[in-house]
């Protein structure tokens, strides 16, 4: 083997594809994906999943999130090699709890342009699943990570409290 030869080098070359195995929104799938590509990307590109949506890059944000094993996760951040063996949930899963919130956000108009819309429900639906009686102050500090450019913050919290109140009375 020469000194240049990177043929049995072990680190990762990023224009390397492999195959992955991701349950998504209840749906196991089969993708080629590059060793680097974040599971932002491949839910977006490869999984056609428009609700994940891109700004910061960073994880700054919110408007990546999904839910990892119920957890909220940065999709931005994640390679998607590392979601493998995971449950990953998006905005698009067929979920009653979701369905609530959605329509709580509707009903108290917690949105304007709807960019962050995804990543706030999916927020506020670990949210309750943690917490079901989350107080105002629990709502602003669980929610904190996810902003708003619009600044619906006020009617987020109020929507958030009233997806709250139906699913503790349904």
């Amino acid at each position: 083997m020469s000194p240049g030869d990177s043929s049995h080098d072990s680190s990762p070359d990023e224009d390397e594809s492999v195959h992955v195995d991701l349950d998504v929104n209840g749906r196991r799938r089969r993708v080629r994906v590059k060793q680097l590509h974040t599971l932002l990307q491949v839910l977006r590109d490869n999984l056609h999943l428009a609700g994940v949506r891109e700004a910061c890059g960073v994880g700054m944000c919110g408007a990546c999130t999904v839910l990892l094993d119920g957890r909220p996760v940065s999709s931005c951040l994640l390679l998607a090699p590392l979601a493998a063996g995971k449950v990953i949930e998006t905005i698009e899963a067929q979920h009653q709890s979701l369905e609530v919130i959605q329509q709580a956000y509707i009903d108290h108009t917690a949105f304007q342009c709807s960019y962050c819309t995804p990543g706030f429900v999916l927020m506020t639906h670990a949210l309750l699943a943690e917490n079901p009686d989350p107080s105002s102050t629990d709502v602003r500090e669980y929610l904190a990570g996810n902003l708003c450019r619009c600044g619906s913050y006020i009617k987020i919290e109020a929507a958030v409290l009233d997806a709250a109140r139906r699913l503790r009375s349904a």
